[in-house]
C-alpha cells in the first residue's frame, strides 16, 4: 500500500494534477486518473489537462469522509 506524501494540506498546492492526487491520497497513478474522470470529482478541465483547485479537493476528501479529516 502506498502512503501519502503530504503531512497537511497546507503543503499543497493552489492546483494538483494527477500525479500529485495520486501521492496525496496514496494510490497508483491510473487509479488517480480513473478518479479524476468520475462523476462528481472536482477536476477542471484547461485544454487537455486535468487539474484539481485544492480548495475543492479538501472539501471532495471531507465529504468523502463524513469530514472525519
Amino acid at each position: 500500500m502506498k502512503t501519502s506524501v503530504c503531512k497537511s494540506y497546507d503543503e499543497l498546492p493552489l492546483f494538483l494534477n494527477a500525479n500529485l492526487v495520486s501521492q496525496v491520497l496514496g494510490v497508483s497513478i491510473s487509479t488517480a486518473y480513473e478518479l479524476m474522470n468520475e462523476p462528481g470529482f472536482p477536476v477542471l478541465r484547461v485544454g487537455s489537462r486535468m487539474v484539481v483547485p485544492k480548495e475543492k479537493f479538501v472539501e471532495w476528501v471531507d465529504a468523502q469522509t463524513g469530514g472525519a479529516t
